[in-house]
């Protein structure tokens, strides 16, 4: 790769290695995690971008066929760096496991066939994020002569309302597990997933329910030990009106200067929408206000007028690198 940034050195702006992002459903979070991996990748270097729930998320977004368990370039970022994408499955991450660890290749590939996979997965649920989870920390950690694969690794996260529980399956499971690879692998993701390597950035948008799930996927992070990074409020709308509510008059001047119809009906439908509007902006200033005093960094990214494509993620990820 043109231009490749050293393999060991992380983007001084986002300093974790591996970002996981989650939010409220419907808040973005797979675009800003789609964002932050063009961003991470800028200047020359390599990131990988996973998912775990089985949606293809990503591959929508980037109107790529559906990702195979398998990593494999997806996007070009500015400065000659390079996005991969990897669709995590936990059967295909079981397979890789027990070839790994009990060099099962064959003997693993007849599990599948025999239904034991779905059935060690229904039976202990826990597994399926334990499987995904130790894929992620392996690509994480993976290096090639003595260099890092990756600058950086994002992670498509489970939404807020799962991810503390999908994040803490493999520190109950290292607990529960009194020896051999399992409780080997499950200590080794539940140590990264809690060290300055890890950061779980939380996607909002400024309204109520978004920031409540906010306050408490942090406070439930906090409490497990697992690093915060920062909240990002997505779809943010620069403010229309300045001061108070405009007046009848100013509205009836404005709409005349405009050469638009200044009756009375126009006037009153409009001063009620802009009224409608700053009560509006004081609630999300209030809801501003609440994610502040949570002490974590804030970064705002705005609302795509033309809708999410790849010059809008390129809109976004200039955002996150300044910010």
């Amino acid at each position: 790769m043109s231009g490749e940034a050293s393999i060991g050195q992380v983007h001084p702006a986002w300093p974790a290695r591996l970002h996981v992002v989650t939010g409220k459903g419907g808040t973005g979070k797979t675009t800003v995690a789609a964002a932050l991996a063009l961003a991470l990748a800028s200047g020359g270097r390599r990131t990988l971008l996973a998912e775990v729930e089985g949606r293809q998320g990503l591959a929508q977004l980037f109107e790529v066929p559906p990702l195979p368990y398998a990593e494999r370039p997806i996007a070009a970022a500015a400065g000659g760096g390079e996005v991969r994408a990897l669709a995590v499955d936990a059967e295909e991450a079981l397979l890789e496991y027990l070839d790994l660890f009990y060099r099962l290749g064959a003997a693993g590939r007849a599990l599948r066939k025999l239904g034991a996979i779905d059935f060690a997965t229904t039976i202990a649920p826990g597994l399926r994020d334990v499987l995904l989870t130790g894929k992620v920390k392996e690509s994480t950690t993976r290096t090639v002569d003595r260099r890092r694969a990756y600058h950086a690794v994002v992670l498509d996260a489970p939404p807020t309302g799962r991810i503390g529980r999908f994040l803490n399956v493999t520190a109950e499971t290292a607990r529960l597990a009194k020896m051999g690879p399992i409780k080997t692998q499950s200590e080794g993701v539940a140590a990264l997933l809690r060290s300055p390597m890890t950061a779980v950035h939380v996607v909002t948008l400024l309204e109520e329910m978004p920031v409540q799930e906010t306050v408490d996927a942090i406070g439930e992070l906090t409490a497990l030990g697992i690093p915060v990074g920062r909240v990002i409020v997505n779809g943010a709308r620069p403010p229309l009106l300045a001061g108070a509510k405009p007046t009848r008059a100013e509205l009836r001047r404005g709409l005349a200067a405009a050469g638009l119809p200044s009756d009375q009906a126009t006037v009153a439908t409009l001063q009620a929408e802009a009224k409608e509007y700053l009560t509006r902006r004081a609630l999300e200033e209030s809801l501003r206000a609440e994610l502040t005093e949570l002490g974590r960094p804030v970064v705002e990214l705005p609302l795509l007028p033309g809708g999410v494509d790849r010059a809008g993620l390129a809109t976004l990820a200039e955002t996150l690198l300044t910010a």
